[in-house]
């Protein structure tokens, strides 16, 4: 289901990223040996009037967990979408955004997988998958009981110094965040943009000392 065939030109660093980096430079949170709950998330790129893009959700503020964050559409694996080993990530997250956003899978062309990685507040174990959305579809949330939000982010903001700085939790937590489109997008998404955007060549220096205190919901 993989295919690089027909990805523009300035999406190619992120391909060639996708085939090298390993676990241990995107997260240190890497799954057990043993357990963690099965989950995939699609990174959509799109190209829009303001240039290319990433697909993004806000969650419901009346979940359980992580209520009112923004994310990459996606959840967890269920049978019908086959071996977590194999395909099965592919599948769960074209399905997921589906569910959530209404998009249309057939307009998206899945070029590439990072490397599974652990969430240990939600004990997710996470495929994020890379995707091309070559024939845009439109979206909205599905179920407002879910998805509050339904929205994209140009690459352009995401590299601008100027929405970017380090979240700071209560809990000690501190990672990398964007303040973009009136979101702050925080924990393991922000992880992963701030890692493509690095090994994908497209990183602007930043000032990591401008800090964003969250509160303590999670």
């Amino acid at each position: 289901m993989l295919s690089e065939v027909g990805i523009p030109p300035w999406l190619r660093p992120v391909a060639d990223a996708a085939r090298t980096v390993a676990p241990h430079q995107l997260s240190r949170f890497l799954p057990p040996e043993r357990g963690g709950r099965p989950a995939a998330v699609l990174v959509l790129f799109g190209d829009g009037p303001e240039g290319p893009h990433l697909l993004l959700t806000e969650r419901a503020g009346t979940l359980r967990q992580h209520a009112g964050q923004p994310s990459f559409p996606g959840g967890s694996l269920d049978p019908e979408d086959g071996d977590p080993r194999k395909e099965g990530p592919l599948r769960a997250a074209l399905r997921e955004a589906e569910e959530e956003t209404g998009l249309d899978p057939g307009g998206v062309r899945l070029f590439a997988e990072l490397p599974r990685l652990y969430i240990p507040f939600s004990d997710f174990v996470v495929t994020p998958v890379l995707g091309w959305w070559h024939t845009p579809s439109p979206v909205a949330p599905v179920d407002l009981g879910e998805t509050a939000r339904v929205f994209t982010v140009p690459v352009s903001e995401l590299t601008d110094p100027a929405h970017r700085g380090t979240a700071v939790h209560p809990s000690g937590y501190r990672g990398p965040c964007f303040d973009v489109r009136s979101a702050l997008v925080w924990g393991f998404t922000a992880g992963i943009i701030d890692r493509v955007l690095h090994y994908a060549g497209w990183e602007i220096p930043w000032d990591r000392n401008r800090h964003y205190k969250l509160d303590g919901g999670a």
